[in-house]
């Protein structure tokens, strides 16, 4: 049997951070400039009036303090609330592969390897920037690596369904050094002029570098002792943007083409369908709960985080056992358990195991489960 394993991985994240406070002024402002616009529809009775956000109830709600983006000048001016990205040439790096580039030397780095020893890429995120060529190619043409590439999204799920993609190319021979890409740009995708969803998203971009346990080099290792994945149908979570808008019949609310949510139906049927695919996972590998000495999970909620690993233990964890990096880094989609593997790994000692977890819009489960068997 072919073993795979983690030799590193990598964070971007960007110079701009905006706090809570910052995110309040901004929407208060617009929220009540739009009143003001339309206070003649409100009177009548035609339009609701939208409601200023809540600092307190942010952090309250999601356990989130900050979060960092691509550009804090455009999603803080009230008449625009979205970040102001560089539009680019056909000739210049696109601004999704350039995030990507400190990342993977990060990683690489770790790994004991250079990009002319990768041989597959694949990018998965929420929203890739263009239909094609695939950002992975531009990325594997960028760096110099040689194989295959492709982009792949599973919205919050992409960075675990692009692992067991990675580990199935591994064991069948069709790769042998896999970088798994995150960029994620959900600051493009957000509606920050809404109080129920301005708050939730940061950008972040993770790598993840995968390979044989026989050609590791890597001074740190984490063998993968199984991969789940699991989807189930909602649009709970959904993101309507895509080629056929402009020519549809009817024209579409701005706000069906950017992210939005059902929160609390979301809370309500994800936090057990995780916990049961993550017990069910642990089982088919003949685990129990007790010896996972740590969960790095999807960096959405903290009160789902809570109540996912308390399905799991049957006890809510301690922030050693499921480490948080959401109120720094807000909901950065599918980059989020990376990021907490990345930052709260190195104290595990040999022959602890941990899973990460990802869940999100599909709705989509995937688990992996490691150990660590070097470093």
């Amino acid at each position: 049997m072919v073993e795979t394993v983690i030799t590193g991985t990598g964070l971007f994240t960007p110079e701009d951070s905006i706090s809570n406070a910052e995110l309040v002024r901004s929407l208060t402002e617009a929220t009540e400039t739009w009143n003001a616009e339309h206070a003649s529809q409100i009177e009548e009775g035609t339009l609701l009036a939208r409601q200023p956000p809540v600092e307190e109830f942010i952090f309250k709600a999601s356990g989130i303090k900050s979060r960092f983006v691509m550009n804090k000048e455009g999603v803080l001016d009230p008449t625009r609330l979205r970040p102001i990205l560089e539009t680019r040439s056909e000739d210049q790096l696109s601004i999704q592969a350039e995030m990507t580039l400190p990342a993977i030397q990060e990683a690489l780095t770790q790994a004991g390897h250079n990009p002319e020893d990768v041989d597959a890429i694949i990018v998965g995120a929420s929203n890739i920037q263009r239909a094609y060529p695939a950002v992975a190619i531009e990325i594997q043409e960028a760096i110099g690596a040689g194989g295959w590439a492709y982009d792949m999204n599973v919205a919050c799920s992409s960075a675990t369904f692009s692992i067991q993609a990675a580990v199935d190319a591994l064991k069948s021979g069709s790769a042998n050094c896999v970088l798994v890409i995150n960029p994620e740009i959900t600051s493009a995708h957000n509606n920050f002029e809404l109080r129920d969803f301005h708050f939730i998203f940061g950008d972040a971009c993770t790598v993840t570098v995968l390979e044989r346990a026989i050609d590791a080099v890597a001074s740190e290792q984490w063998a993968v002792l199984g991969t789940k994945l699991a989807t189930k149908f909602s649009n709970n979570i959904r993101n309507d943007f895509g080629f056929i808008n402009s020519s549809e019949i009817d024209q579409r609310d701005p706000h069906e083409i950017v992210f939005r949510q059902s929160g609390q139906r979301v809370f309500k049927e994800v936090c057990p369908m995780v916990s049961a695919h993550i017990r069910d996972h642990l089982q088919t590998l003949e685990l129990e709960p007790a010896e996972i000495r740590r969960f790095w999970l999807h960096q959405a909620n903290l009160k789902m985080n809570q109540l996912i690993a308390k399905g799991v233990l049957g006890r809510v964890p301690d922030t050693t056992e499921a480490p948080v990096i959401l109120d720094t880094y807000a909901n950065t989609s599918s980059a989020g358990s990376i990021i907490a593997f990345h930052k709260n790994r190195t104290d595990l000692d040999l022959g602890e195991k941990g899973v990460i977890c990802s869940f999100g819009a599909g709705y989509s489960v995937g688990s992996i489960v490691v150990e660590k068997t070097t470093g």
